[in-house]
């Protein structure tokens, strides 16, 4: 086991270092040359598809889908997870405030990429053999190579890959976050925490997709609110060294060392890769996760949801990881040696302001943003099992996650996170594979909508 584990710690460390970053900021700067900086030109669009409607009453999801904000809200539940309170934190604190910088540039370009996914999920959605609404990579990435072999068995790993990543361990480590934050906070035996956490978990994976988008749509707005007024008023209340931390990001992105202070041995190298690793892997962009919310929503063209996704994108990186940052870097929380990091570097910022409160405020934000995403990666688990083994097999998965949580909440194995992490990255490969082989398709749908459906539309 000891040795499997080296093998695994050694695999990842090789995919999000170096080979990962490669291809997924490759692919966004590839999608937004390809599609006009869709990032830009679409950002108002998306803005009010997203945030026009939001006071307006939803239509009830089911087996045609979900409304274009409840498969935003699904999504974000599932982006917005636990590495929004570490992952910051861990650039800031191996890669220096500089990292942050990156973190945006890659957040930027992955906007491009996550229109991609959302628009092709859109397009190469079907109907199951349950009369259910799915879809997702593997059917877009079948779709790619024309449904031969190679297409079936590259869609068919990652299927297997995100079932394991995200539905199995990915949740366990979700909940152990959540034991642990409880059990800091209050005291609480991570067990009981556990336990609950399944049962309410058991309760809405039960209600299917309607319930699904009834909860995320409702705690999603509720969670990112809580967390933003109570980031702004840390920030706030360190009001004089805003100017100095948003000096210290644009420096150290460039010159790490000329930060007085800094991070030891920080390099420009060291900023690029974390801050670029922490934000494609906190937006989930290029991943191949949140298309399965948005192959489901019930819009009148793909590229409609493409907008609506790369939202999700930006509420994440720029708002959410932002304010992160801000909250340590304006504390001053950072130490030197970069002893202090992850989650507990988040939770001195806000203890810096609130005091004994900080705890309980991140053990709240923590159960929220881990649970949600409990919710959003067991949707898109339950999306590739039906796909390789029908509707019949999603109480056994239902089963066995509720199972996952539970045993995450009592121990953290180290071997269990490490593979999370390992099988989430490895899944990202045939995710852009299947994207880059549709580029002629994605193009061709994004045209379409500027130059037939928008302006038709625009007539009426």
């Amino acid at each position: 086991m000891e040795a499997l584990g080296e093998i695994v710690v050694k695999v990842n460390d090789f995919l999000t270092s170096y080979l990962l970053i490669v291809v997924l900021v490759g692919a966004g700067v590839w999608f937004t040359v390809r599609l006009g900086f869709v990032q830009i030109r679409g950002f108002k669009e998306g803005w009010n598809r997203t945030f026009g409607g939001l006071f307006k009453k939803q239509g009830a999801a089911g087996a045609d889908g979900m409304s274009s904000f409840q498969a935003l809200a699904t999504a974000i539940a599932a982006q917005v997870g636990t590495g929004n309170l570490a992952g910051a934190a861990t650039a800031i604190a191996v890669g220096g405030p500089g990292a942050i910088f990156w973190m945006w540039v890659s957040a930027f370009f992955g906007m491009a990429t996550i229109y991609a996914e959302a628009m092709m999920a859109q397009k190469y959605k079907v109907v199951g053999k349950d009369g259910v609404v799915t879809g997702g990579p593997v059917y877009y990435i079948k779709a790619a190579f024309n449904n031969n072999m190679f297409g079936k068995i590259l869609a068919g790993i990652f299927a297997v890959l995100i079932i394991f990543a995200l539905g199995f361990m990915g949740n366990a480590v979700q909940a152990n976050s959540i034991g642990d934050a409880f059990n800091g906070a209050f005291g609480i035996n991570p067990v009981i925490v556990g336990v609950i956490v399944a049962i309410l978990a058991f309760l809405i994976f039960a209600g299917g997709i309607k319930r699904i988008a009834s909860v995320t749509e409702k705690v999603v707005p509720i969670m990112a609110l809580f967390y933003i007024i109570g980031s702004l008023i840390v920030i706030f209340a360190n009001f004089k060294n805003i100017p100095l931390a948003f000096e210290e990001i644009f420096v150290g992105a460039f010159a790490p060392q000329a930060i007085g202070g800094g991070v030891l041995g920080a390099t420009i190298q060291r900023a690029m890769q974390k801050g670029v690793a922490r934000g494609l892997f906190s937006n989930e962009a290029g991943m191949g996760s949140t298309p399965h919310a948005h192959a489901i929503a019930k819009v009148d063209h793909p590229a409609e949801q493409g907008f609506v996704a790369m939202m999700g994108v930006f509420i994440d990186t720029f708002v959410i990881l932002t304010l992160t940052a801000l909250v340590i870097i304006t504390t001053r929380s950072v130490t030197p040696d970069g002893s202090l990091t992850g989650t507990a570097l988040t939770q001195a910022g806000f203890t810096a302001v609130f005091g004994k409160f900080g705890s309980i405020f991140i053990a709240i934000c923590m159960f929220f943003f881990a649970f949600s995403t409990i919710i959003g990666w067991y949707f898109f688990g339950e999306a590739n099992i039906k796909y390789l083994f029908g509707p019949k097999a999603v109480k056994i998965y239902t089963v066995l996650v509720c199972v996952c949580v539970v045993l995450g909440s009592v121990a953290k194995v180290s071997l269990v996170w490490d593979m999370a992490d390992c099988f989430n990255s490895m899944m990202v490969i045939p995710n852009i594979i299947g994207l880059v082989f549709l580029s002629k398709v994605v193009k061709s749908v994004h045209d379409d909508y500027y130059n037939n459906f928008r302006k038709n539309k625009l007539k009426k």
